[in-house]
This record gives structure tokens, C-alpha cells and sequence, in this order.
């Protein structure tokens, strides 16, 4: 036993570490979908191939031998959502990636938030960073404007034909509106949550973005990221989450809260049902 200790080197131990934090980051990715009854049912088929040779059963371990001889490939067929989801979210050095938001950008989506929520008018706002999302901004209407308050505020009315769907934030300004997201999958998934926060949530967790979802029934303001969903309680939290999560630096000027507060009260409007799409 002490010879085998003595004869390991830092390169073993740093090899097993590489491939536990795989497994780990593995485990991470299938967390809560359907993937896991799938490594069930495999991981099932191979304790029945063992025992199957371990007893000299003939027949059945050569029809599982035939069928483990093309396990990668079944592998790939499977799990290609997930697979493609893990390689999307490799991440790339601070000096490679793309700055796609100025913390200008971040204080008009923050104040539009607000201010949504205050008048109970449901919205999501997408914020690429490193993966592109050019297969979201087909299905959506061009904008190509500055990242204004008062035109996502327009946006999302729901007297506006661009409303449903979401708006993607594409190199410091807003690139299309009413675009198609992806539904999450994930079935732990708390209930109360709509169509909107789900599709938050999906598109968060096949790529890399920022969306930032507003409530119309609470008027609570979230944020998904990386397949999770964080409401916050005011606008400052907010603010310097994603100030953090962008490396923006603060700038000049009034912040988003006392924007918001100066904006003039919403008109009353004539009562009309509304739903969490």
C-alpha cells in the first residue's frame, strides 16, 4: 500500500481532480430534465450487461454487447441538447470576449424594469454576452435603436404588436423585439411561474445571456442566468448585479431609482384582462 502512495505523482492527482470536476459539471448540466432518467436507463443496461456475464447468460449479453458497440453514438443522439448547451457555455478569456453592454445600456434596462413593473406590464429583456443569439433574433421584429427607457416601456404595452416575446440587446443596442425564446424543460420548475419566466429560463440555460423578466401579476423584477431565477427587491441589487456580472464601471449621472421616480405617475388606463404569457 505504501508503494502504490509513494509512486503517485502530482499528475495523477491532478488528473483525477480534471475528471471529477467533469463529472461534477456533467451532473450540473442534466440537473432537473430529462437527461437523468436517460443516464438511469443506461447506466441500468450496463449493470445488466455484467450480470449477464458475470452468470454466463450467452444470448442476453451478446444482444447488450451489440447494442453497447454503438453506445457513443446513442450518446450523442440523446443528449445533443445538453451536449450542445455544455460546449456553448465553455467560457472563453476576459480578453477574448465581446463587450456587448455599456453600464449606460444597464441603467436604462434597469429604469425600464422599474417602471414596468410599476405599471404591471410584463416584459423580457435579453442581454447578450459571449454566445451568439442570432438563431433567437430571426423570428423577431428589427428595431436596431439606442437602448432607451421609454421605447422598451413602449415595447412592452400591450397595445403594441411587438409585446409578446422578447427584446434582444445585441452590441449596445436593442437589435429586434418580440422574439422567440426557448421554454425551459426542467420540471422542478417552481409552478407559479408562466410561459414568460420559463422561457427565461430556457434560453439562460442554453446560452450564456442575461434576461432580465418583469411580472405583470407581482410586479417582481428577476433575473435568469445559467438555468436560475433570482427576483430582487429593488433596483439598486439589481443594478450592481449586473454591473458585476458585465464589468461595467459606474457612470455619471442619476441612477436608475431616482429616474424612475422622476418619471411622470402612468395615466390611468381603461381596464383590460392580462394574463402571464
Amino acid at each position: 500500500m505504501l508503494d502504490i502512495i509513494q509512486s503517485i505523482r502530482l499528475l495523477d492527482i491532478a488528473d483525477i481532480l480534471i475528471v471529477a470536476y467533469l463529472i461534477y459539471r456533467i451532473l450540473l448540466l442534466i440537473k432537473g430534465t430529462r437527461a437523468v432518467q436517460m443516464v438511469v436507463g443506461i447506466s441500468s443496461i450496463l449493470m445488466l450487461y455484467f450480470l449477464s456475464t458475470y452468470f454466463e447468460l450467452q444470448t442476453l449479453r451478446v444482444v447488450l454487447k451489440t447494442f453497447l458497440g454503438s453506445l457513443l453514438v446513442v450518446i450523442v443522439i440523446l443528449f445533443q441538447t445538453e451536449i450542445r448547451r455544455g460546449l456553448a457555455r465553455v467560457v472563453l478569456p476576459h480578453f477574448f470576449q465581446t463587450k456587448h453592454v455599456e453600464d449606460s445600456d444597464l441603467e436604462e434596462v434597469v429604469r425600464a424594469a422599474t417602471l414596468l413593473a410599476r405599471r404591471r406590464l410584463g416584459a423580457l429583456i435579453v442581454l447578450e454576452r459571449d454566445n451568439g443569439l442570432k438563431d433567437f433574433l430571426e423570428g423577431g421584429f428589427r428595431v436596431d435603436a439606442r437602448v432607451q427607457a421609454e421605447l422598451l416601456l413602449a415595447i412592452f404595452h400591450t397595445s403594441s404588436p411587438m409585446h409578446d416575446g422578447g427584446v434582444i440587446i445585441h452590441k449596445h443596442r436593442i437589435h429586434s423585439s418580440g422574439c422567440l425564446l426557448p421554454l425551459s424543460q426542467n420540471f422542478t420548475i417552481d409552478k407559479r411561474y408562466g410561459t414568460r419566466h420559463r422561457a427565461a429560463l430556457g434560453l439562460s440555460e442554453e446560452t450564456d445571456a442575461i434576461v432580465v423578466v418583469v411580472s405583470e401579476e407581482t410586479q417582481v423584477i428577476s433575473m435568469a442566468r445559467n438555468g436560475r431565477l433570482t427576483p430582487f427587491k429593488d433596483e439598486t441589487q439589481l443594478l450592481a448585479t449586473l454591473r458585476a456580472i458585465f464589468h461595467t464601471k459606474k457612470s455619471a449621472g442619476p441612477g436608475p431609482a431616482a429616474a424612475a421616480k422622476a418619471a411622470p405617475p402612468p395615466q390611468p388606463e381603461a381596464a383590460t384582462p392580462r394574463h402571464e404569457d
